[in-house]
């Protein structure tokens, strides 16, 4: 049924109803480019992962979890597998208890189906009927959501944004501050000030939490807890669950989706 529906999201945007839900799939390593959208945007796959991106941050969507992107924001997608995208766009009035700023939202398996229903529905539903039903309970279920502390916030200078890039591309790499410093004609201490204050976190608070949302993107395409675990620097699968309990939450095998699944 949703292969009938418009993949194009210009044609969800002046919908006269609460809720517009477009459903489009992607292949591995398909990006979107920046853009905004005039309505608010849960962005969720039921299959894959993403990483988002705005000025100010990065966030790792595995299945497990949304992120919350309020209407105007500029934000670029990737996809870090195939990804089975089912994205929301909300009403500014139907949006207002929802928060002024980008968030990682938990999806529970009620929310999961009742957006998958919605992907279903017809774009002009019937707010009275059974259509109807299912957005307000999609409503209910988002005021009652807690966001998380997943993001990765990005530095807006240049030069610390282009180290930044560097590191994301090998999250693994062991290098040290110094060692990251020079590769900026920078001293150690010059570029730990400024990471603490275009960031507000320290360098290895920092790339800890580069590692934790990476992990999750690769866990949730079905990587080995080991593999991943040895492709982000740690020496012992027990090393890295602890860093990942600690950070997440959760065990590693939580966001890990078996790839026979697929």
């Amino acid at each position: 049924m949703s292969t009938e529906r418009s993949t194009d999201p210009a044609d969800y945007q002046n919908v006269p109803r609460a809720v517009a839900a477009m459903p489009k799939d992607f292949p591995d390593s398909f990006e979107i480019a920046p853009h905004s959208h005039e309505r608010a945007q849960l962005i969720y796959a039921t299959v894959g992962t993403m990483r988002v991106s705005t000025g100010d941050g990065m966030w790792m969507v595995p299945p497990q979890r949304a992120v919350w992107m309020p209407a105007g924001v500029r934000h670029g997608i990737v996809m870090s597998s195939d990804v089975t995208m089912r994205t929301l766009y909300l009403r500014e009035d139907a949006a207002a208890f929802m928060p002024g700023a980008c968030r990682v939202l938990p999806v529970s398996p009620l929310l999961r189906e009742l957006i998958v229903r919605a992907t279903e529905l017809p774009v002009r539903y019937d707010e009275s009927g059974p259509a109807g039903h299912v957005v307000a309970l999609i409503l209910a279920e988002l005021r009652g959501l807690q966001s998380l502390p997943l993001q990765l916030p990005m530095p807006r200078d240049p030069k610390l944004r282009g180290l930044c890039q560097r590191i994301l591309m090998v999250p693994g790499d062991q290098r040290t501050l110094a060692a990251w410093a020079r590769t900026i004609n920078t001293s150690s201490r010059t570029l730990a000030r400024h990471f603490q204050s275009e960031t507000g976190l320290s360098f290895g608070a920092w790339r800890q939490q580069a590692r934790v949302l990476e992990a999750m993107g690769r866990l949730g395409g079905g990587a080995p807890v080991t593999q991943v675990a040895l492709d982000l620097g740690y020496d012992s699968v027990s090393a890295f669950s602890a860093m990942f309990r600690r950070a997440a939450g959760t065990p590693p095998s939580a966001y890990r989706r078996p790839r026979s699944a697929d």
